[in-house]
């Protein structure tokens, strides 16, 4: 009985220690998700900002109203595209985030599930 007692602690310990390994693991993958979409973010913001200096830019050196409207028309039309396909990257990099995130605890919950069966 004091045997069995001895292994189920051992048993117990060495599970703890791979689940805390895991949530570890875990966060570090979290953590350079968020740094990515940082980065990206960033570069995104840099664009923009860039693109409306442009803008500007084209719009004090127009000629007339219709070649104005003509610079705005446009500009709207690329910020409107460039926005729908960053929010398309950046929904792509917050699921890529929680998958790679989740991956080692589900890998340690199934190897405990196997010796445990």
């Amino acid at each position: 009985m004091p045997e069995e007692l001895k292994n189920v602690g051992e048993e117990y310990q060495r599970l703890s220690k791979e689940g805390f390994d895991a949530v570890t693991r875990s966060f570090g993958e979290m953590n350079k998700g968020f740094q990515a979409l940082a980065a990206e973010m960033t570069d995104y913001s840099k664009r923009t900002f860039e693109d409306v200096f442009r803008a500007w830019e084209q719009l004090l050196s127009a000629k007339s109203v219709e070649q104005m409207i003509d610079i705005q028309s446009q500009y709207a039309k690329k910020a409107y595209d460039t926005h729908m396909s960053e929010m398309s990257k950046l929904g792509d990099i917050y699921v890529a985030i929680a998958r790679n995130a989740s991956k080692p605890v589900e890998q340690a919950t199934a190897r405990t599930a196997r010796k445990v069966e």
